[in-house]
């Protein structure tokens, strides 16, 4: 069983950057597809980006409301999956949340479906506002 917590949120300007952290504890987070989400108030909860596995085919899936300006990362040395978040605009404004599937090494046709995932971090708030 892996214990996920996130970390790196806070609040910045349209068009900044700030990269968000998902540290893994009790097992290797390689071993499990990572994905992060985001839940802005009164919205569903959107999946936003997945790596898979290191024994998956490593290709990382974006949503295309960020694709082009969020980048997915995993440091396995540091157990610790990464999202760079550049050129970041208001509606990109939620909480943050990484989750780890315990099932499948890769990042499916369905890894945008919140109930794919089994273990969930406690999230870090993202603001973007001038």
């Amino acid at each position: 069983q892996v214990q996920l917590v996130e970390s790196g949120g806070g609040a910045v300007q349209p068009g900044g950057s700030l990269r968000l952290s998902c540290v893994g504890s009790g097992d290797t987070l390689g071993t499990y597809p990572i994905a992060w989400f985001r839940q802005a108030p009164g919205k569903e909860r959107e999946g936003i980006s997945c790596i898979s596995s290191t024994d998956g085919d490593g290709t990382p899936s974006y949503a295309d409301s960020v694709k082009g300006r969020f980048t997915i990362s995993r440091d396995n040395a540091k157990n610790t999956v990464y999202l760079q978040m550049n050129s970041l605009k208001p509606e990109d404004t939620a909480v943050y949340s990484c989750a780890a599937d315990s099932v499948w090494p890769l990042c499916g046709s369905s890894w945008e479906t919140p109930n794919n995932y089994d273990y969930w971090g406690q999230g870090t708030q993202v603001t973007v506002s001038s």
